[in-house]
């Protein structure tokens, strides 16, 4: 019966212990997520035409 009467505390620590590291993997994620969303947008800027030299290509005129 000694058993039972330690075992809220020790559910009490675990979940404590354990609160840490998931909202520390909450927080990364959401960065993660963000970094994602800007490298996204940063690639469509680089195939975007605008950007691009103009090539000059001779035109024929016959």
């Amino acid at each position: 019966m000694n058993d039972q009467n330690n075992c809220p505390h020790l559910t009490t620590i675990g979940l404590s212990m354990a609160t840490l590291p998931l909202l520390v993997g909450l927080v990364m994620v959401k960065t993660m997520s963000q970094e994602w969303l800007v490298w996204g947008e940063e690639s469509e800027e680089i195939f975007r035409g605008d950007r691009l030299p103009l090539l000059n290509f001779p035109h024929d005129q016959s």
